[in-house]
């Protein structure tokens, strides 16, 4: 497991791999602070974009050439939102040649998933 993933993960997740859902226990001040990183990182509509434009793409990854024709901003502006989202453990990337090839994290979404599907349900039934 990555740096990366610890940050969504936080260090109080349990070994099960699932992290408890906000209303089924409260989060630690370590939890808290993890997670709110990576909703500050998908608090950006562009930021929200580029992942989703990661993530469905066929074959799992794209390099940053066909990012970053998809806005109207400039390439460094996209390369500082690529960054946050690689902050926040979301994606990785890597460098081939003169381009740079981007994927999501699939383990880092499946705990903010499990994170907030757990909330959800716990609060259908209260």
């Amino acid at each position: 497991m990555s740096n990366q993933e610890l940050v969504v993960l936080g260090q109080d997740a349990p070994s099960d791999g699932c992290c408890p859902g906000l209303l089924t226990a409260p989060l630690g001040e370590d939890q808290a602070a993890d997670l709110a990183k990576t909703f500050k990182a998908l608090g950006d509509p562009v930021r929200l974009r580029l992942l989703s434009l990661i993530a469905s793409r066929a074959g799992g990854e794209v390099c940053v050439c066909d990012l970053t024709p998809a806005f109207d901003l400039s390439q460094p502006t996209i390369s500082h939102h690529l960054k946050l989202l690689r902050q926040a453990g979301l994606i990785d990337c890597e460098r081939r040649g003169t381009w740079v090839y981007y994927w999501v994290l699939p383990a880092a979404l499946d705990r903010l998933s499990a994170f907030l599907t757990t909330a959800q349900q716990a609060g259908t039934t209260a």
